[in-house]
């Protein structure tokens, strides 16, 4: 009985689609409505596609219509394209005869990729519509995409199909060299605010080479793409202070999806990697946003990597990750990381002054501060770390102990944090009698220490580490160690304050 009763049911479905699929409709009168009257596409870089916009349409109607045409105005010329109800038309610009049944909608997906040539030559808009039905009947929804100029930067593709690389190790990667006297970008040593750049694949400075990025600078860098600095060669990051929040003078390196949707999105390029051997790297009023690695700091040559009012947010996996290294950070914020917003690793010698180091990612492994004097392997190798030196900082998260200290024999492990607030709670006990811990009995690496106060930040989610005098950072500092000006060029006042703000009152 039940397979007689199963076919009886499928019998009836069958029926009853059969017949919708050739439902009787009457023509579109033109009283469409639209979820929106303009489609505003997110800015685009000339050439590369945008992300997907939705559009919906719906038939509020008794009857069951069917639409003579939706397309787009410039016919199969447009940059847009389009899918409806997941049909392609025409190319995905010309659709004929959409049925819409009555009180019911439908989905119109566009996406862009255009040349700067096509925009506007005044305003560098490239606008369209999508044109419903014609005459008297006919409506639009307009169709609206700003596209930037760029400068972009590749490897070569040569005639066999194969594409430039860099050699990294016993590996290769795509990449390719930086050329001074490049016969189509010039210079391509020296990055200026004119355009921004774009980069594809790893761009490499080469051995006695120094790439100059003047202040105003904008770098946009495709996934799986980054800066290398090789052996003997430099990096100078130029910026200067910014008078307005469009942050004119600041140098800025983030991923090349310029849509809101992608503005803090983790692991989007790679890094800047300042190899083993590189040397001088000066780095001034740098933000460097959503890598995988903001910065990747190997044994450079003896010269100390200088880092001033720089800041690095929403890595995949760290903010800055030094191995050997040596640093000098003043006025240097971190925030959000997979791993840890700072790990100076296998020794090394560093010094951080007026620094905030923060890091809210949603795990309980990640740390804002890890400090080792070794690297893991099948026989960890251990180097000595000869300075890790923390004054007038604050480290500080949302996970209980926001510092990790993690020393191996057979090296130096010289650590030292004088006038910081400190984020560990140690709530289980189990770094009670840890030596590395001993905040208010161990002089030698501990004095002044404000632990687990909250520093009361603006805005964490924002990337906001202002404070004001609400905050435990409020003028603990030490005028031993004091920088003069914060990172957004204040005065500091005396004592200072910690990390990398001067106290301002916040804003209502």
């Amino acid at each position: 009985m039940r397979p007689i009763t199963l076919l009886f049911f499928i019998g009836i479905l069958l029926s009853i689609f059969s017949c919708r699929s050739d439902f009787e409709t009457v023509a579109s009168t033109g009283d469409l409505k639209f979820s929106k009257d303009t489609i505003y596409l997110d800015t685009v870089f000339t050439n590369i596609g945008s992300s997907t916009y939705r559009l919906k349409v719906y038939n509020k109607s008794k009857k069951d219509i069917t639409i003579p045409s939706i397309k787009l105005g410039k016919g199969l010329n447009s940059k847009y394209r389009m899918t409806v109800d997941g049909m392609q038309g025409t190319n995905g610009k010309i659709f004929n005869n959409i049925n819409l049944l009555a009180k019911d909608s439908l989905y119109i997906f566009i996406e862009t990729t255009a040349n700067i040539t096509d925009a506007n030559a005044s305003d560098f808009l490239y606008t369209d519509q999508i044109q419903f039905d014609s005459g008297e009947n006919l409506q639009n929804v307009e169709l609206v995409t700003l596209i930037q100029d760029a400068i972009f930067l590749y490897p070569k593709r040569f005639a066999d199909g194969t594409t430039e690389t860099l050699p990294i190790g016993d590996e290769k990667i795509d990449g390719f060299y930086l050329d001074e006297n490049d016969p189509v970008n010039g210079n391509e040593l020296l990055f200026t605010n004119d355009k921004p750049y774009v980069i594809y694949g790893y761009a490499a400075v080469a051995s006695n080479k120094t790439a100059t990025f003047e202040a105003g600078t904008r770098v946009h860098f495709h996934p799986n793409s980054g800066l290398i600095v090789a052996n003997n060669a430099s990096i100078n990051i130029n910026g200067t202070l910014s008078t307005t929040d469009k942050l004119e003078n600041e140098v800025i390196f983030e991923g090349d999806r310029l849509e809101p949707d992608f503005s803090d999105v983790p692991g989007q390029w790679g890094t800047i990697w300042l190899t083993d051997g590189s040397t001088n790297n000066k780095l001034n009023h740098l933000t460097i946003k959503n890598a995988t690695i903001g910065l990747l700091i190997q044994n450079n040559d003896g010269t100390t990597v200088s880092i001033k009012n720089t800041q690095i947010y929403n890595s995949s996996n760290y903010g800055i990750l030094a191995q050997t290294a040596k640093i000098n950070g003043e006025n240097l914020v971190i925030n959000n990381a997979g791993q840890a917003s700072l790990a100076c690793s296998y020794g090394g010698n560093y010094s951080f002054t007026h620094c905030t180091f923060n890091n809210n990612w949603n795990s309980s492994q990640q740390v804002a501060v890890f400090v080792s004097n070794y690297i893991l392997g099948v026989v960890p190798e251990v180097k000595d770390l000869t300075a890790a030196t923390f004054n007038n900082c604050i480290i500080y998260g949302s996970y209980s102990n926001e510092m990790s200290l993690s020393k191996k024999t057979g090296a130096a492990f010289e650590y030292q944090f004088n006038n910081c607030l400190l984020k560990f709670d140690n709530v289980s006990n189990q770094f009670t009698t840890n030596p590395n811990y001993q905040f208010n009995t161990d002089p030698t690496h501990y004095n002044v220490i404000i632990l687990n106060k909250a520093p009361k930040f603006l805005n964490v989610s924002q990337n906001k580490f202002n404070i004001d005098e609400t905050s435990a950072a409020f003028a603990k500092g030490n005028t031993a160690y004091l920088i003069p000006l914060d990172i957004l060029g204040n005065t500091r006042t005396l004592p200072p304050d910690l990390g990398a703000y001067q106290n301002k009152v916040f804003p209502k």
